[in-house]
């Protein structure tokens, strides 16, 4: 039954909303540019083609809205019934670009204008940092000035760097800040590299709709079995949309692993300390971004534990207040609940 969203508790528990996005007209300019000059993976031409230029309503909508960090957001918030949000730069953030130089400035702006953002809103907004992957050195340096001078309350990484993932040697400054930093890192996706793709476009199958979670949960993946949480056991992964499906596969993802261990067919693939069900339990939370499915929730619930499941809405791009409604009727504990909507998300990014 339908209810009035109300921000402020009134149903026991304030709601945060832990995927929400936001650019800067000098990221998108630069993505655009790159988009143009044909410098573009298949992958961003696709998304920033379409949603950079289309006149449609939808488009329009949402890059109004995320070029928004004031009223209008705060507006779409209280209608929702939201009342605080976890702000992260849209994808691809800046790792679509080979300019490293420029990347660097652009995320460093960016983090600079989100900090004044949350400033201006402190019981509303919540940041998490911009980062270079291409220069892992310098992403190390700006996480830690995200945590100590501006505040911020994790970080958001756009899944692979022109093909190349966090597992790989060159990134290991980046895991090893957020390790002994205390940093959440969320992997969120964007479209899969060329190497990937092959004919997800001309399917209509490689954004949101299916190539976003195939890209970012083999990303994960690449995490989980190469032993990351065995050499950093306090790293705490986020991954969004129904943690990009691996609750659902975990029981067979644990099993042909373990198989592929003991056949020594893979170099990569050696025995870890714990099965990856532990890893999902203990060092992997999942949101609900794009998710707004009872049936999904529970099965994360299951699986991960009523610690680790957190709401997200997706802010701009799936924009949907009936899906609180859907969320807050659940027929889980009041203290579930609580812990679904405000609890885990405060305990995690130390809100």
């Amino acid at each position: 039954m339908a209810h009035e969203l109300k921000t402020g508790g009134d149903r026991g528990y304030l709601r945060i909303a832990t995927e929400e996005a936001f650019a800067t007209a000098e990221q998108l300019d630069a993505i655009l540019r790159l988009v143009k000059e044909g410098k573009a993976d298949k992958g961003t031409v696709s998304l920033w083609g379409f949603y950079g230029t289309s006149p449609s309503e939808r488009t329009t909508f949402i890059r109004e809205r995320l070029l928004d960090l004031g009223e209008l957001r705060i507006g779409a918030m209280d209608a929702a019934g939201i009342d605080k949000a976890v702000l992260a730069l849209t994808s691809p953030g800046l790792q679509s670009l080979h300019d490293v130089e420029e990347a660097k400035g652009i995320a460093a702006r960016a983090n600079d204008q989100l900090a004044a953002a949350c400033e201006k809103y402190p019981d509303r907004f919540y940041g998490m940092t911009a980062i270079c992957p291409q220069d892992p050195e310098w992403s190390a340096a700006e996480l830690k000035r995200g945590k100590n001078e501006l505040g911020f309350h994790g970080v958001q990484v756009n899944s692979h760097t022109h093909g190349a993932y966090l597992d790989e040697e060159q990134f290991d400054p980046i895991l090893r800040t957020c390790a002994e930093e205390g940093i959440p890192l969320y992997i969120h996706p964007q479209g899969p590299p060329d190497g990937m793709i092959g004919g997800m476009v001309e399917a209509g199958l490689e954004g949101a709709v299916f190539g976003f979670a195939v890209e970012t949960s083999y990303h994960a993946l690449r995490l989980l079995t190469t032993g990351v949480f065995d050499r950093y056991p306090d790293l705490q992964l986020v991954l969004g949309h129904g943690a990009e499906g691996l609750p659902f596969w975990i029981d067979r993802l644990n099993y042909m692993f373990n198989a592929g261990v003991r056949s020594q067919r893979y170099e990569r693939l050696k025995p870890l300390k714990h099965s990856l069900h532990h890893y999902l339990r203990n060092n992997v939370w999942g949101t609900t971004s794009g998710l707004p499915s009872p049936a999904s929730i529970k099965l994360m619930i299951d699986v991960m534990g009523e610690d680790r499941v957190m709401y997200a809405m997706d802010y701009p791009y799936q924009y949907v207040p009936a899906e609180v409604e859907l969320l807050d009727d659940m027929d889980l504990p009041a203290a579930t609940l609580k812990k679904f909507y405000q609890s885990n998300a405060e305990r995690l990014f130390k809100l």
